[in-house]
């Protein structure tokens, strides 16, 4: 689990850059910000269900 939340931290932290540039108007930026944020959740929500397995598995 703990691999997977850092795998999403190092995501965000990539498009660190994209999003100042697509800020500027850069719309190549732009399309990059949007294909990391649709890897941002995927990562979230596969960090999400891991969370509930492991959560069930302890009741």
């Amino acid at each position: 689990m703990l691999e997977d939340y850092e795998k999403l931290k190092r995501l965000v932290e990539s498009a660190a850059d994209d999003v100042a540039k697509a800020q500027g108007g850069n719309k190549a930026a732009g399309t990059r910000v949007r294909k990391i944020m649709q890897d941002v959740k995927s990562a979230a929500q596969e960090l999400r269900k891991k969370v509930l397995e492991t959560r069930s598995a302890g009741e």
